[in-house]
């Protein structure tokens, strides 16, 4: 026997927002922080290093998908052969092809597809979900209640509007990353799942597109832990038939994505040591709080309120399909060293549950959390104008000098378009409040509308008045002119233990040819041991190796050496165990906003 909802919805509160203007709002979110921009460190301009080395593997485009590239010899940290490949496709379309566009903009196109798809998928899930039997609201005496069609709609409107305000899709969900592709898929799982009970074929089919989807942008055992847990709900689904039936066909499609992860050695287990994650727990806590705001205080809140709706025997798949994804990737961002980039995945299920919590919100609630919203965003809005004024004009002066000292070298410049693109989020931020305050409207999603829009706004201003000291902070583009400007355009560089970001940004912004020091000789790893001591104490024929070493009696083949600020000391003992004079330390180049990455410049002297 099902339980009573705690939802009790007239059918004037079921209104929709309209929908010109939900599609703008979505397009404005994800368009904002993809377009106009260099690639950022680090794990962007990584991502972009593997699908420009597929691009310059020389075979055919449909081998990318089965090549695993390389930075330097270093492989990807993340197995995510098919979204480098999907990377790369756009690179050699819409660069080498058609010549629209540069690289670094063509890799990230399909990746806002992704994050549409995200809010798409999670829009029809949450759809889905309020179409249960026990999400759809209070039966009225007298007539009255709202109709179950509009009420999934309002629901599934104020889902896109959660996860929109939530302040850890800003950065990470706006980079060309494996993790953005693993995002959609898990959209896409959590959707198969739920519209199983009523479109079992096309169920079927997407829950298939995003197990092995999910796979193939290397979370295969996340998708095979969610397909069996999710196959396992709806086989014990006691309101849907439907459910039941299609049940072994689920689990098949887990062992699919099992067999096919296997041939492909697509399986690496990526867990934290016990010590590491025990000690981190505090730091995760304050991670989860801030990262998943605001939709985790409203699914707490969905959790109380629907507590017969999924604590007791006769559950509702409304809250266990959600609340099963985000206790799964929740537990497996604990486990892994990625944590932040881990519990992403779980903010579409977040989401879902946050929006069924609106039914039930008191009045008080909705106030405190409008007028919360209220000040936050308009006060975070209004720094942004005022720090952009300052490093504009020099006043206030002391914005101007933090940002100053934050991105040393720096030099602003106005540009028109971004100032008016700015004004008018600006004062459509304003239309917003004026609307939700002076007219108290009764829609569902009214709660929320003022976080979505506020969070869009500051993200938007972000991404255009300030997106020139944030593209000079947080890329290589200064850091590799600053190179060019030392070195010139030499035919090819030295290059030793640099990181993947440097590595890329080298050869994307300057077109250098690196070579890796290290493997320039056959006989620099025995210098590496007489350096470390290890060499005089093992071998007595150590100093002759050395000696003979041709690096020390032949000019080497580039000039220039790039070494990585972390290892400079190394280097230079082991140019003097070669006794190679000849190399001298130029200067040490800093990365804008980062004092903790350097890059050591090395010149060879006839």
């Amino acid at each position: 026997m099902n339980t009573p909802t705690p939802a009790i919805v007239p059918q004037y509160a079921v209104r929709r927002l309209p929908l010109c203007a939900l599609l703008a709002l979505s397009a404005l979110y994800v368009l904002s922080g993809f377009l106009g921009r260099a690639p950022w460190k680090a794990a962007d301009i990584t991502a972009f290093g593997y699908m420009l080395e597929l691009t310059h593997s020389g075979l055919s485009p449909w081998l990318w998908p089965s090549l695993t590239p390389s930075l330097g010899g270093l492989l990807p940290e993340i197995d995510s052969t098919l979204s480098y490949a999907v990377g790369a496709w756009s690179i050699e379309l819409f660069t080498n092809q058609l010549h629209l566009m540069a690289a670094d903009t063509a890799a990230r196109i399909p990746f806002i597809f992704f994050l549409a798809l995200t809010l798409l998928s999670t829009w029809h899930c949450v759809y889905y979900l309020a179409l249960s039997p026990q999400a759809k609201p209070v039966q009225f005496a007298f007539g009255g209640q709202a109709n179950s069609k509009d009420y999934a709609l309002a629901l599934a409107d104020a889902c896109v509007l959660a996860l929109v305000a939530t302040l850890g899709l800003a950065q990470l969900g706006h980079e060309s990353t494996p993790t953005v592709a693993q995002l959609a898929m898990v959209s896409l799982v959590m959707l198969g799942f739920s519209m199983m009970a009523s479109h079992p074929v096309k169920a079927q089919v997407v829950l298939g597109a995003g197990l092995f989807g999910l796979s193939l942008m290397g979370a295969p055992s996340l998708s095979v832990i969610l397909g069996i847990g999710g196959a396992t709900i709806c086989a014990l689904d006691k309101d849907s038939e439907s459910s039941k039936q299609h049940s072994f066909m689920m689990l098949v499609l887990c062992l699919g994505v099992a067999v096919l992860s296997h041939l492909l050695h697509l399986w690496q287990w990526r867990f934290a040591p016990l010590a590491r994650t025990w000690l981190e727990l505090p730091s995760l806590g304050r991670l989860w709080i801030w990262f998943c705001w605001p939709v985790w205080p409203l699914t707490l809140w969905t959790l109380w309120r629907w507590r017969n709706q999924w604590a007791g025997a006769h559950w509702s798949r409304h809250l266990i399909i959600p609340l099963f994804h985000a206790l799964v990737i929740s537990i497996a961002a604990v486990l892994t060293f990625s944590q932040e980039r881990t519990l992403l995945l779980a903010l579409p299920a977040m989401a879902a549950l946050a929006a069924f919590s609106l039914p039930t919100l008191t009045r008080g609630v909705k106030a405190l959390i409008d007028w919360f919203t209220l000040l936050l965003f308009s006060g975070c809005a209004f720094v942004i104008w005022v720090i952009w004024i300052a490093y504009q004009t020099g006043w206030p002066q002391q914005p101007a000098k933090n940002v100053a000292r934050l991105i040393p070298g720096f030099v602003s410049h106005f540009y028109v378009w971004p100032f008016i693109l700015a004004l008018i989020a600006t004062f459509t931020w304003g239309f917003i409040v004026h609307w939700r305050v002076g007219r108290n409207p009764t829609a569902l999603w009214k709660t929320l509308i003022l976080p979505a829009g506020g969070a869009a706004l500051c993200w938007f201003l972000v991404m255009s008045l300030w997106l020139p000291p944030v593209d000079y902070g947080r890329s290589y583009a200064a850091l590799t002119s600053k190179v060019q400007e030392s070195v010139g355009a030499p035919p090819c560089v030295y290059v030793w233990k640099l990181t993947r970001p440097q590595i890329t940004a080298l050869e994307y912004h300057a077109n250098f040819q690196l070579i890796d020091f290290q493997k320039s000789d056959q006989l620099l790893s025995s210098v590496l041991d007489q350096v470390r001591g290890d060499s005089a104490k093992n071998s007595p024929t150590g100093q002759s190796q050395i000696a003979n070493d041709p690096l020390s009696s032949t000019a080497p083949e580039c000039n220039w050496l790039l070494v990585n600020g972390d290892q400079r000391n190394e280097i230079q003992k082991i140019i003097s165990k070669h006794q190679a004079g000849n190399w001298s330390l130029l200067k040490v180049l800093r990365k804008p906003s980062d004092p903790d990455e350097d890059l050591v410049i090395f010149r060879h002297i006839e």
